[in-house]
């Protein structure tokens, strides 16, 4: 058996390269997954479970021709999150997600990410809509989807976290 190969694009912005997920990544997952962060996200999880959840990320390009990237800083070469493209099973749209790690937050990378993978959707994969699923009383994303010029357009009732906020984005011919 052999398996399927698939091209990750690599995209850069001015201060970050956003890439496909690698085994090296894996001490950031888990601490990211271990830390009180990822309480939106699922977490906190095991380091084993961590790498699960990285794993999740590679193979969501596999089955759907898209998804995240890692974030990688330019000036460091650290992994400092996650940002893209995601439309899991029960999801009720294609979305745009970002998790930063520790030490990323307060620095506009979300925003600076966030922007470059929603543009990769509309210029590259010719969406015409994407939102942002957020946990209620996660503000912090809530800052970072208006910031991409989305706005509130309803909630959704998430197996896993309860009622989410649906942030829709801009159309490509608007966004911000």
């Amino acid at each position: 058996m052999t398996g399927t190969t698939v091209h990750i694009p690599t995209l850069t912005t001015e201060r970050l390269m956003l890439r496909a997920p690698r085994v090296q990544d894996a001490d950031a997952f888990a601490a990211f997954y271990a830390s009180p962060r990822a309480s939106f996200v699922g977490g906190p999880l095991s380091a084993e479970r961590a790498w699960r959840s990285m794993a999740q990320e590679a193979g969501h390009w596999v089955l759907r021709g898209y998804g995240r990237w890692v974030l990688e800083e330019h000036a460091t070469g650290k992994a400092v999150g996650c940002v893209g493209l995601w439309f899991p099973e029960g999801f009720p749209e294609r979305e745009l997600g970002w998790d930063l790690f520790e030490g990323a937050t307060g620095k506009g990378y979300a925003t600076e990410a966030g922007r470059a993978a929603r543009d990769y959707a509309y210029d590259v994969l010719g969406w015409t809509t994407v939102i942002s699923l957020i946990a209620d009383g996660n503000d912090g994303s809530v800052g970072v989807a208006k910031r991409l010029g989305a706005t509130l357009d309803g909630t959704f009732p998430h197996d896993h976290f309860g009622p989410t906020q649906i942030w829709r984005h801009p159309a490509p011919k608007v966004r911000a």
